[in-house]
């Protein structure tokens, strides 16, 4: 896994589930951000499946918002 510093979102492939906890409302954070740096454009019901997802537990949560960054990730 590749992290950044204070970053939950692993850059790299993962080969385990990820460990933590993050509350609801920091996980909805995760998720849009990522959906923002990805150039991910929503509307009203993704936003409302997003707060939905961002209710699951963290494992599936982080490994939902490493693959959007890495399927938004533009090799330089």
């Amino acid at each position: 896994m590749h992290h950044r510093a204070n970053d939950p979102v692993s850059d790299g492939p993962l080969d385990t589930a990820p460990f933590g906890y993050l509350p609801h409302a920091a996980q909805r954070d995760v998720l849009l951000a990522e959906l923002d740096r990805a150039g991910v454009e929503l509307g009203a019901y993704d936003r409302l499946i997003v707060d939905w997802i961002a209710g699951w537990d963290y494992p599936t949560v982080a490994t939902i918002a490493s693959l959007i960054r890495r399927a938004g990730h533009t090799p330089q």
